[in-house]
C-alpha cells in the first residue's frame, strides 16, 4: 500500500512538474507572438512616417510645378489638395477592404504562424 502511495506521490509531482512547464511554454509563446506583432507594428509605422515626408514634400514639389504653368501659387496648392481629397474619398469608401482586412490578416498571420515545432 505504502508502495502505492509513493508512486501516486511521484506521479503527482510529476504532474506539477508538468503544469508548471507547460504554463512557462505558454507564458513564453504568448510573449514572443506579441512582441513579433509589435516589432512588425513598429517597423510598419517607421516605414510610414519615412513614406509621409516623402508625400509631404512630392506634394509641395507638384503644387510648385503646377502653379508655375498655372501662373498662380495657390491654384497649383488648390488641385494638389482636390487630388488628396479625392484620394482620401476613394480610401474612406474602400477603407474595409484597402486597410482592415489587409492588418487583420497581417496580424492574425504573424499570431499563428508555423515556427517549425509542433505543438501537442
Amino acid at each position: 500500500m505504502e508502495k502505492a502511495f509513493a508512486k501516486m506521490e511521484e506521479l503527482a509531482g510529476t504532474i506539477k512538474e508538468y503544469v508548471n512547464a507547460r504554463i512557462a511554454s505558454v507564458k513564453l509563446n504568448t510573449a514572443e507572438k506579441i512582441s513579433g506583432v509589435m516589432a512588425n507594428v513598429l517597423a510598419a509605422l517607421v516605414v510610414a512616417v519615412v513614406f509621409l515626408f516623402f508625400i509631404i514634400f512630392a506634394s509641395i514639389a507638384l503644387a510648385l510645378v503646377l502653379a508655375g504653368w498655372m501662373g498662380s501659387t495657390w491654384a497649383g496648392f488648390l488641385i494638389v489638395a482636390l487630388l488628396y481629397l479625392l484620394i482620401g474619398v476613394v480610401v474612406w469608401m474602400a477603407r474595409g477592404k484597402l486597410i482592415r482586412m489587409p492588418i487583420m490578416n497581417a496580424i492574425i498571420q504573424q499570431l499563428f504562424k508555423n515556427d517549425g515545432y509542433e505543438e501537442d
